[in-house]
């Protein structure tokens, strides 16, 4: 099912919407060049299917609006995000894979923690620039770099195949790796450029979080360096990890039942801790 909302400057932005409509809100957000569905193990599996699945296309991506500029103002992406979430109706538990990391800071860095359950950064890259520890790449990121920037097709291609190649550590099924290449391919390259054009450093919106978060990350990544995701684990004040060995940048598509299992459970007590009453609330 599909949905849509108004994002920022009236920007159209699609959203995937699936499982339990009356259940509680699980949001999903894709990295770079891709879209909703990266999702789609997560959307059929039943193991998730009580929780309200939403899943946005990045304004730029998929189904949503490509507008000319926006790409590099923060407060751009989180009011995207925002609209979303009202969307979802309810505070959610929001899912950040690559870029999407970066989106949900974004957010964080203009709205705080409002409307959020919990956080889980998967293979995120939560800052983007030169020396930023939090967007550290990995070799199939800084070999498809700049080539897959390009709006030369003879450029862009085989960048964008050699990268969609080093994303995952496993073997995947070919019509996923091909669909990878097609979505990135479909993503115009004014926007795949643009969104590299930043410098946004995020420690203190990750020091300031204060729900639930778990931070997720392949061991074998070669896409987001494993550092980026140790970075963002140790300013986040009490936040969960979870490595996983032998895994690459898809862990949503090369360990799926794990990761369906480890994002019900944490997003099973991120909800139930909300509605546990505080100690001023007992008093």
């Amino acid at each position: 099912m599909r949905s849509e909302v108004v994002g920022a400057s009236g920007v159209r932005i699609g959203v995937r919407v699936g499982g339990d409509r009356r259940g509680p809100a699980v949001v999903l957000v894709h990295g770079w060049a891709q879209s909703s569905r990266v999702w789609d193990a997560q959307f059929a599996d039943p193991e998730l299917a009580h929780f309200r699945l939403l899943a946005p296309d990045l304004r730029g991506h998929g189904s949503s609006e490509a507008p000319q500029d926006g790409y590099d103002d923060p407060a751009v992406w989180a009011d995207d995000l925002a609209a979303v979430l009202d969307l979802a109706g309810g505070d959610a538990v929001v899912v950040g894979w690559s870029y999407g990391g970066l989106v949900i800071t974004d957010y964080l860095r203009v709205h705080g923690t409002r409307g959020l359950a919990g956080l889980v950064f998967v293979g995120a890259i939560t800052e983007i620039g030169r020396n930023r520890p939090g967007g550290r790449v990995g070799p199939a990121m800084a070999g498809a770099l700049p080539a897959a920037l390009s709006d030369d097709l003879d450029v862009a291609l085989p960048a964008l195949r050699a990268l969609g190649e080093g994303m995952a550590a496993r073997d995947v099924p070919g019509e996923v790796s091909q669909a990878l290449l097609g979505t990135s391919l479909a993503v115009p390259p004014r926007v795949r450029s643009a969104l590299f054009r930043r410098d946004v450093g995020s420690e203190d919106v990750l020091s300031a979080i204060d729900v639930p978060t778990l931070v997720v990350h392949g061991t074998e990544d070669a896409v987001v360096n494993v550092t980026a995701g140790e970075y963002t684990a140790g300013k986040i004040a009490g936040a969960s990890t979870r490595w996983w060995s032998g895994v690459g940048h898809l862990p949503f598509v090369e360990s799926a039942r794990e990761f369906d299992t480890t994002l019900r459970g944490f997003a099973e007590r991120a909800f139930s801790d909300m509605k546990a009453p505080s100690v001023e609330q007992e008093r």
